[in-house]
C-alpha cells in the first residue's frame, strides 16, 4: 500500500510538502531516511531514533540476504519484527552492493552471478530473486533491481552507448521486478528507478519508460557514484521535478546538508545516505553553522555542546532531567561537551562515536522539519536563503 498526499508546493522552486501512507505508518515529507544496513542504524538503539524523529529507515537486500540469511528473516515475520523496528521501513534491491564487488561479479541479461564476499559461495541475483528477498523481508517500499551506472571505469569514462545499454537493461529488469512483485502478491509498494548516467537524454528516455509502466513511487539512481559535485546537481537539477507530481520521488544515496536543500527545492521528496552515520564516526560533525573536526586540538577544553542551537540528546541531555532538552543557546547546560567528545575520540571509547552519530542523524532530521515547516509556511525560499547564510558563518 501507498498513498502520497500533495499538500503544497513552492511558488519559486520544485519544491513540495506532503505525506505518504505506508504499511507500517505515515510519513511527513521531505524527509531523510536514515541508513540501517545490517538491521541497525549503525551505533543508535531504535528508540534514540525514534527520539530524534525518524520516521521512515533503510534495510539492506544484500547484506541481510548475505546474514543472517532468509530462513532467519522469515522466523521473524520480516525485518520489522526482527530489528524491533514498528515504522515504515524501505530496502533497496542489493543492485548496488552487487555492482560495488567489481572484478567478483559478472552481470548478464539474466541477472548477477557473483561470489559471496562472506564465504565465497557462487550466488545469483535477479529482478525476481531481489523482489522474492525483499517480499520476506516485508518492507514498506521496495526497490525494483537495477544495474547503477558508473560515472567511469578504470578511468575512463563511461560512454553514452554504454550507459543507453546499462538503461536499457535496467529498464527491462524494472518490468520483470513488476511482473514477479505481482506475481508474490507483495502488499508494499514497489518503486522503478531511473537511470541514464550524465546523460540527460537517456535520463529522459528512463523516466519516460518507467512512468508508462506506473510504479507506485520512483527514485532517481546512478548518482553519487564518483562523479563531480556540478555533474550530480546537472542531473538533479534534469531529473526530479520531470516524475509525476502526485507520486513520491527518491533521489538515492544523497547527500550532504546542502545537497539535501539543493534536491529538496529540484522537487525530491525521499533522501538517504550514509554521510551522517560516517562521517561521526570520523570525527565530522555537521551544524547549523558548518560542519565541526571533532578531531581538531581547538577543541580540547571547550564547553560547548556540538552545536550550540542543536537539542539532541549529545547537544542538550535528557529532555525529562532538569535543564535537559534545551539548547545551549537558550541556557541549556545538560548536554556534553565538545571537550568530551574529543577526549572520547582520541580514548577510542565506544560512547564517542555513539554520541556523535545521534547529534548528526538528529541534524538531518531536524533540517529536514525546518524545510517541512518553512513550506508549510510559504516561506521556502527564505529558508534557503537563512541556510547558507549560516552555514557558511563556520566553526
Amino acid at each position: 500500500m501507498l498513498e502520497f498526499q500533495l499538500l503544497t508546493t513552492d511558488a519559486s522552486s520544485h519544491a513540495r510538502r506532503g505525506t505518504l501512507r505506508l504499511n507500517h505508518g505515515l510519513v511527513q515529507t521531505p524527509i531523510f531516511m536514515p541508513v540501517g544496513t545490517y538491521g541497525t542504524v549503525k551505533g543508535v538503539m531504535p528508540r534514540s531514533l525514534e527520539d530524534m524523529g525518524a520516521q521512515i529507515i533503510l534495510g539492506n537486500t544484500f547484506h541481510l540476504w548475505m546474514r543472517p540469511g532468509l530462513d532467519v528473516m522469515a522466523s521473524f515475520g520480516g525485518l520489522h519484527g526482527f530489528e524491533r523496528w514498528s515504522q515504515p521501513i524501505l530496502t533497496d534491491s542489493g543492485g548496488f552492493q552487487v555492482w560495488s564487488l567489481g572484478a567478483m561479479r559478472k552481470i548478464t541479461e539474466e541477472g548477477v552471478h557473483f561470489a559471496s564476499p562472506v564465504n565465497g559461495d557462487k550466488l545469483f541475483m535477479s529482478p525476481e530473486v531481489s523482489m522474492q528477498i525483499q517480499t520476506t523481508l516485508n518492507s514498506d517500499i521496495v526497490m525494483q533491481l537495477d544495474e547503477c551506472t558508473p560515472y567511469q571505469t578504470d578511468g575512463k569514462l563511461t560512454t553514452e552507448a554504454q550507459a543507453a545499454q546499462s538503461m536499457e537493461m535496467s529498464l527491462r529488469w524494472a518490468r520483470r521486478s513488476q511482473d514477479e512483485f505481482a506475481r508474490l502478491n507483495n502488499p508494499n509498494a514497489l518503486f522503478g528507478i531511473v537511470q541514464g548516467g550524465m546523460f540527460e537524454n537517456l535520463r529522459q528516455a528512463s523516466l519516460e519508460q518507467l512512468v508508462a509502466m506506473d510504479f507506485p513511487g520512483y527514485a532517481v539512481g546512478g548518482v553519487s557514484v564518483g562523479e563531480p559535485k556540478d555533474e550530480m546537481l546537472r542531473i538533479m537539477a534534469h531529473t526530479p521535478h520531470r516524475l509525476p507530481e502526485h507520486k513520491p520521488r527518491y533521489l538515492m544515496g544523497v547527500g550532504t546538508p546542502e545537497d539535501l536543500v539543493e534536491g529538496v527545492a529540484q522537487g525530491v521528496d525521499m533522501f538517504d545516505c550514509v554521510m551522517p552515520t560516517r562521517n561521526a564516526r570520523n570525527g565530522t560533525l555537521f551544524t547549523r553553522f558548518g560542519d565541526l573536526k571533532l578531531r581538531n586540538a581547538k577543541h580540547k577544553s571547550d564547553p560547548r555542546p556540538i552545536d550550540p542551537s542543536c537539542t539532541c540528546y549529545a547537544c542538550a541531555g535528557t529532555p525529562t532531567a532538569e535543564g535537559g532538552g534545551i539548547a545551549w543557546n537558550d541556557g541549556g547546560r545538560a548536554g556534553f561537551s565538545r571537550a568530551y567528545l574529543h577526549h572520547l575520540d582520541r580514548c577510542g571509547e565506544m560512547l564517542g562515536p555513539m554520541l556523535a552519530t545521534v547529534h548528526n542523524l538528529h541534524y538531518y532530521l531536524n533540517l529536514m522539519q525546518e524545510i517541512r515547516n518553512a513550506l508549510d509556511a510559504s516561506n521556502f525560499a527564505g529558508f534557503v536563503q537563512t541556510f547558507k547564510a549560516q552555514r557558511s558563518i563556520g566553526v
